[in-house]
């Protein structure tokens, strides 16, 4: 967005490019500013505006010459959870309303949850994973039970407790409190889209083999858990805080206290026990391996990143 234009300026400069009359121009910009809820502000610089406004401009925006596709990109990043959740009702009403079929990335996966009827998990550029939220997370059957640790390290000595129980269908180790973002992306497909690709819930270039339990992980993650690092190095990127042994079980409910119980003669010190039904996020972990956070890597990797790139342009201003 221009900064030094108003909200309308801005509108009526896009519809330009995009060749629209005036009279066009005029109805459409009215009736986009009253879609997003920003008709009071149409008139006040956009410099004026919060995040929040902003996205709902750039949407307006995006919008002013009717497009049947729209594509999102991280629409609400960043954003407050107020903010967000006002974002996502734009979003909803646009598909709704207007018909029009979104395309949209989001690390949210609470985001992609609540709003989109098709997802794709993409990791290192490859599709792993495509259907219904809902889909996706009945194959992971069973309940989760997220231990969490005062020591971390006592990860490693916990975790072999629980390999040898048939009553645990799977183990992953993931790095709680993180609100880093990645740069592996879940694409999702809301209404519009054709639901032939992904009704079964099949893997795009797999030929065969559903997305869960009976699909294959891909190769790199299995290499991961092979080595123990489902989640021990690749999360040692995140600084403090407490990391997770998320174990899904049979009947968690019941399973808790047999939990309890080996771990604490083990001499393992547990700073929380947690219940609840698979997410989106533990259906991530399960296709990829990984914690959908787990690429941003560490504060001090980030500054020593900064640092390298600040010497790097030091040297060629010098040169």
């Amino acid at each position: 967005m221009d900064l030094e234009l108003t909200g309308r300026e801005n509108l009526d400069f896009h519809g330009r490019l995009y060749s629209l009359g005036r009279a066009v121009r005029k109805q459409r910009i009215k009736e986009m500013l009253d879609l997003v809820q920003l008709a009071d502000r149409a008139d006040d610089f956009v410099k004026t505006y919060s995040g929040g406004m902003k996205r709902r401009l750039e949407i307006a925006r995006g919008l002013l010459h009717h497009p049947r596709i729209l594509f999102l990109d991280e629409p609400t990043l960043g954003l407050d959870p107020q903010t967000r959740r006002s974002i996502w009702g734009h979003i909803q009403r646009l598909n709704e309303e207007k018909n029009i079929t979104i395309i949209l990335t989001t690390h949210y996966t609470e985001e992609a949850d609540y709003l989109c009827e098709n997802i794709l998990i993409i990791d290192f550029g490859k599709i792993v994973a495509l259907d219904t939220p809902n889909n996706l997370k009945a194959r992971l059957e069973g309940d989760i039970v997220s231990l969490a640790f005062k020591d971390p390290a006592e990860i490693l000595k916990t975790r072999p407790l629980f390999e040898e129980k048939n009553w645990v269908r799977s183990i992953n180790v993931v790095a709680s409190g993180s609100s880093h973002a990645t740069m592996s992306h879940m694409m999702q497909m809301m209404r519009g889209m054709s639901s032939g690709a992904g009704g079964g819930g099949m893997m795009p270039g797999m030929g065969s083999g559903s997305v869960g339990g009976s699909g294959k992980m891909p190769k790199h993650a299995r290499q991961m858990l092979a080595q123990g690092r489902g989640g021990e190095d690749a999360h040692s990127g995140f600084d403090g805080g407490p990391k997770r042994l998320n174990l899904l079980v049979d009947d968690g409910g019941h399973r808790i206290p047999e939990i309890v119980k080996l771990t604490d003669a083990s001499g393992v010190i547990l700073e929380s026990v947690e219940l609840h039904k698979p997410t989106l996020d533990d259906v991530f972990l399960s296709v990829t391996g990984r914690n959908i956070r787990d690429e941003q890597g560490s504060f001090i990797e980030t500054v020593r990143r900064h640092r390298t790139i600040r010497q790097a342009r030091g040297q060629r201003v010098k040169g």
